[in-house]
């Protein structure tokens, strides 16, 4: 596809090939300097350990285009806190943070172009990712990494408008207690395919997954956080040590608490008490926020009270604050935004 001809209006959301990537490769216990590379081809021999044993990292982020004409990026710092944090609890070596922030703005420019304008809905999303590339047929962290960074435009999540969604309580785990659920890490993604194409089939958009341990209480989706909103306008987010650290998460819940004067707080969410909450939502850096409108726990339903032709009232303030910050159409917390160019 030539950049020039992207109909931005109608670009939906997958992979486009852009002009450069990065790419830093680490060997004998040091990162080089990387390089921008117009190869898109990862070469690998047929022992890596990636392709062994699942070793692999990333993250997901996005570019926009704000109203008065500059690129940014919504809180870069913290994707490369948390590819840190993934990369140390699968024995990896983690790519240096301010390297990754720096690498981020390198990679971007290199593809400035396809930066869609504003306003068309649509973004540049980017994907840092990391993984072992050495051969290893033992049972043991690889010797050699190589860390990239790619870059494709993307059109809206929700095309029309984000419209409720249906989602059901899944039979399967996400993460065992103490295991790898608070990573990014490829393998919890890979675990949940099965999860998603089964609930697909019967009809349901995402999967509820309840903790592993006790069955009683709300973790994540197979991408995505919780969000809920009590009758009385508290909002709250599921607290657990086997669930993704979500930016979108975190960035909401100052909006509703320093923007929006809401009360917010994270805990612990029991299943049971789902049903007396006003709104339900998914955050995530895809869609920011998906509406929930009904939730299928084996036949039985339950509905909240906006229904399914639009988002709920204060779920719809957070998306609307949350991506005017983002668009820069609202002045947002100083360092949130990241400015390219």
């Amino acid at each position: 596809m030539d950049k020039k001809n992207i109909d931005w209006a109608n670009l939906g959301f997958g992979y486009v090939q852009t002009d450069k990537r990065f790419v830093a490769n680490y060997k004998d216990g040091a990162w080089d300097e990387g390089t921008l590379t117009e190869d898109p081809n990862v070469v690998l021999n047929e022992c890596a350990g990636v392709l062994q044993y699942a070793q692999t990292v990333f993250e997901g982020m996005k570019a926009y285009r704000t109203e008065d004409g500059r690129v940014v990026c919504f809180r870069p710092d913290l994707n490369a806190s948390r590819m840190a944090d993934s990369a140390r609890r699968l024995e990896m070596p983690p790519f240096p943070e301010d390297r990754f922030v720096q690498a981020i703005v390198d990679t971007v420019k290199a593809n400035i172009d396809y930066v869609p304008p504003y306003g068309s809905g649509a973004t540049l999303y980017i994907r840092p990712y990391m993984f072992g590339s050495n051969p290893v047929i033992g049972v043991k962290p690889a010797d050699e990494y190589q860390f990239r960074i790619l870059t494709t435009p993307v059109g809206p999540y929700f095309k029309g408008g984000a419209k409720p969604i249906t989602i059901k309580v899944s039979d399967f785990d996400r993460a065992a207690p103490h295991g790898t659920g608070h990573i990014k890490a490829g393998l919890n993604y890979a675990m949940s395919l099965h999860a998603i194409v089964t609930a697909h089939k019967e009809g349901f958009d995402e999967n509820m997954y309840l903790d592993a341990a006790t069955r009683t209480k709300v973790e994540e989706t197979g991408g995505a956080n919780f969000i809920f909103v009590t009758k009385d306008g508290k909002v709250v987010t599921p607290k657990s040590n086997s669930i993704l650290p979500s930016i979108t998460r975190r960035s909401l819940m100052v909006v509703a608490k320093d923007i929006l004067g809401l009360e917010a707080e994270e805990r612990e969410v029991y299943f049971d008490e789902v049903k007396d909450f006003a709104e339900c939502g998914l955050c995530g850096t895809a869609a920011v926020i998906s509406p929930v409108g009904k939730i299928n726990d084996h036949g039985k339903e339950i509905c909240f009270p906006s229904g399914m032709e639009k988002m709920e009232p204060v779920i719809q303030k957070l998306y609307d604050t949350l991506t005017g910050i983002q668009m820069g159409r609202i002045e947002g917390p100083e360092g949130w935004l990241k400015v390219i160019e």
